[in-house]
């Protein structure tokens, strides 16, 4: 802030902005996902440009309410958010530092660039354990907690657990 008003410099809104948490993980923010893309400002107006995880994604209404409530506390009065599906988001997007947060939270990080492909080449998958990384592990469902995940089972320390699909 400059004598009580918000910086409109472009690193200073995106300091705020890298702060927001995703509502389904809370310990990753949007950055460490890499859905927010960029940051707009005219004047003082400031556009938060995001990538949802998937098209249909029921978090960005949420994401969308918190961009705009961290703007505002900063001081930010005029905010809107754009949502932008082309180029389509990727795990590749996700910061190695996200990829550890989810691994310290139970949530086994996305294993490999870019999509999956294993289940189109007959191959299984090898997904390490957040917990106690063995690879002795097997998929139980392609659907876990939010349909972002798949949840797997961990054989030896008997212990279920989400895994980030690669996109």
């Amino acid at each position: 802030m400059v004598g009580g008003k918000p910086s409109f410099d472009k690193a200073a809104v995106l300091k705020v902005l890298e702060q927001v948490e995703d509502p389904e993980v809370p310990v990753l923010t949007i950055a460490d996902l890499g859905i927010l893309r960029d940051v707009e400002i005219a004047d003082e107006n400031i556009t938060a440009i995001i990538t949802p995880t998937y098209s249909g994604c029921p978090a960005m209404d949420m994401i969308t309410v918190n961009i705009k409530a961290a703007m505002q506390e900063a001081g930010y009065q005029s905010v809107s958010v754009k949502l932008v599906l082309s180029p389509a988001w990727t795990t590749d997007w996700m910061t190695e530092s996200g990829k550890q947060k989810l691994k310290d939270y139970g949530i086994a990080p996305p294993v490999e660039n870019t999509s999956d492909k294993s289940f189109l080449l007959g191959e299984e998958k090898v997904i390490p354990c957040p917990l106690c990384d063995s690879k002795n592990t097997e998929l139980l469902s392609q659907f876990g907690s939010t349909a972002c995940k798949a949840l797997y089972r961990c054989k030896d320390c008997k212990e279920p657990f989400d895994y980030f699909k690669c996109h």
